[in-house]
């Protein structure tokens, strides 16, 4: 009895085993399932991811990272998340490469003078004008990096630095060339950001659209077209026009669409532009006329109407004036120089 009660013993407890290697097979097998839908679903989601790699993050860009700027040379242990900007060219090169900053200078007005891809996001803190920013609000912002102007913000470097490293690029200089110096600048933004990638993509996305215009000008019979480029606005009940010299980052930009600038200064003048009025334009009369306004202050069918001096002009009279919206800012990066050239072929082409 005992032999056989030992046999039965054996056997139930090798039925047993057997029974749970069956129910652990089962599992195995579901979980084998459940994988092969999550493969599938992660084949589906991998265009997706795709699209997003251009936003990412470098890979390499790890920290620390070292950029040279007009204060020396600052080091992050990282690429910066936490970004203030106190000039709009720096908030167009920061959008440009998919990043929002946590606080801005002169958040309202920045759309009406700035066109970009992607716009300024509505939680990006005001941090007060670009002449006179609130250090008070961009410390409560924690920021890791402060992105300043040496025109604008110099007197208050070193309580900037203090807050966060900050970088601080120059407005103008008869040393440099305002478009290579544009460029220059947006790569080290995208640096410090870890976006070298997507700068990279971008500019060259830039190179095609410079092609792209050249060619439309081209089949318009507007090739080297000889201009004007004018920002005229009201001022003291005049009208008021900056007209841009082969200094300026905008004239500088439609060399490399092969239109030709015709007001040219014998001597360097800061960010590239002459104040004038209206009885400056008889001396470029046989040019082409292309002026930024805005659409509530066109000095050009409100103050100059009527204006004898104006409606005589021959680009006047022979419909060679190019209105262009007035967020085509002037001083700017790659994301205005694509919509300058843009615009401009739009204009002379339409």
């Amino acid at each position: 009895m005992v032999n056989v009660k030992l046999k039965m013993s054996v056997f139930f407890i090798v039925f047993m085993l057997i029974l749970a290697g069956c129910g652990g097979g089962a599992a195995t097998s579901g979980e084998s399932e459940d994988q092969g839908e999550a493969t599938t679903t992660e084949e589906t989601a991998s265009g997706d991811e795709a699209e997003a790699s251009a936003d990412a993050t470098d890979a390499a860009a790890t920290g620390p990272i070292t950029i040279e700027h007009n204060k020396g040379e600052t080091t992050l242990d990282k690429p910066a998340e936490r970004v203030v900007v106190l000039e709009w060219s720096f908030t167009e090169n920061l959008l440009a490469l998919g990043v929002q900053p946590v606080g801005n200078a002169d958040s309202e007005a920045f759309p009406l003078w700035v066109a970009t891809e992607e716009p300024l996001g509505e939680d990006v803190t005001d941090v007060g004008t670009r002449a006179e920013p609130n250090l008070e609000t961009i410390a409560s912002l924690q920021p890791d990096l402060i992105i300043s102007l040496d025109s604008s913000h110099d007197a208050v470097y070193d309580q900037l630095n203090a807050i966060a490293p900050t970088l601080q690029f120059k407005a103008t200089g008869s040393d440099l060339n305002a478009y290579d110096y544009s460029i220059e600048v947006f790569n080290k933004i995208a640096k410090a950001v870890g976006k070298t990638e997507a700068a990279e993509t971008y500019l060259a996305e830039l190179q095609q659209t410079y092609d792209d215009a050249k060619a439309t000008l081209e089949e318009a019979g507007k090739a080297g077209l000889p201009y004007v480029i004018t920002q005229a606005f009201t001022s003291q009940n005049s009208a008021s026009l900056r007209l841009f010299n082969q200094d300026a980052h905008i004239v500088q930009t439609l060399e490399n669409i092969g239109l030709e600038n015709e007001w040219v200064t014998d001597e360097y003048i800061d960010w590239g532009f002459t104040t004038s009025t209206v009885e400056a334009l008889p001396a470029i009369q046989d040019t082409n006329l292309i002026y930024i306004v805005q659409d509530d202050d066109n000095v050009f069918e409100t103050t100059l109407k009527g204006n004898s001096i104006w409606e005589g002009l021959n680009f006047v009279k022979e419909g060679r004036t190019y209105q262009i919206d007035g967020s085509t800012w002037t001083f700017g990066g790659p994301t205005s120089s694509k919509f300058l050239v843009e615009r401009v072929v739009e204009a002379l082409t339409q």
